[in-house]
């Protein structure tokens, strides 16, 4: 591990402002991916900006019909909340999916949407329930937010207050596990929304993505859909024909688990 330098953030915008110093600066919340990336020395800070305890920053709540999660809040928390439970029964099952007890009571939402790691589970909900992710400068609805791979629309001075979403009229997760790591080697979130069907798919591809054949097909027999996408994955844990058929296969589960 390179050295640095460590701050305790106390406000939004004193973790912001601290990320405005430097190019190289991190914030740590849950650090269930930044932490091994600096053990095994695949990044380097300058500073790590600590911003666990920021008041309000963890907070579930409703917002009139709105479902309000702060950044901060852990997958724990949020497969626990009767709230989240009643607002959206396949987000709360998705957080409950996520790795394993040590890492559902110590990894956050707003780390897992900030650093939209290709395999995590989040992201696949946040695009399915068209969010809107609440910065400390704007708000940026999640059809604009995933930008690929590690990347997202994201400032380098900005900070994840929390995410807010719209009540959904159905919805539901399904998700194949990497055996190891807990990982999605796919998974599907399907929802029905005030506006339309939204398919979204994690870990098949290079980065979360819409299935707009699977939306335009939602309501109707899955039999013969087949995922496309340029950015299939094909690795050392599945080859790209595989994760595809997976894709179809969890569609179908997601559809019959629609609540």
């Amino acid at each position: 591990m390179y050295s640095f330098h460590y701050q305790k953030a106390l406000s939004v915008a004193q973790a912001s402002a601290a990320l405005a110093r430097s190019g190289e600066s991190r914030l740590l919340s849950g650090g269930m991916t930044l932490i091994p990336s600096l053990k095994h020395r695949l990044i380097q800070v300058d500073e790590l900006i600590d911003i666990r305890g920021i008041p309000g920053l963890s907070d579930i709540r409703m917002e009139g019909d709105q479902l309000w999660i702060g950044a901060g809040a852990t997958h724990q928390q949020v497969a626990r909340s009767p709230q989240v439970r009643a607002f959206s029964a396949g987000l709360a099952d998705l957080a409950g999916l996520i790795g394993d007890p040590q890492v559902r009571a110590r990894g956050t939402l707003g780390g897992s949407v900030a650093n939209n790691d290709p395999a995590a589970d989040y992201p696949a909900a946040v695009l399915g329930l068209a969010a809107s992710i609440v910065t400390s400068q704007r708000e940026i609805a999640a059809d604009d937010f995933f930008k690929g791979m590690f990347a997202t629309a994201l400032a380098a001075d900005e900070v994840i207050q929390g995410l807010r979403f719209a009540p959904p009229l159905k919805s539901a997760y399904a998700k194949f596990r990497h055996p190891a790591t807990g990982y999605a080697m796919a998974g599907v979130f399907v929802a029905q929304t005030a506006t339309g069907w939204r398919v979204a798919v994690t870990g098949a591809t290079d980065g979360v993505c819409r299935w707009s054949e699977a939306e335009a097909a939602t309501g109707q027999s899955p039999a013969g859909l087949q995922f496309v996408h340029d950015g299939v994955l094909d690795d050392i844990h599945a080859p790209a024909a595989y994760r595809a058929h997976l894709v179809g296969h969890l569609y179908a589960q997601a559809l019959a688990n629609l609540s």
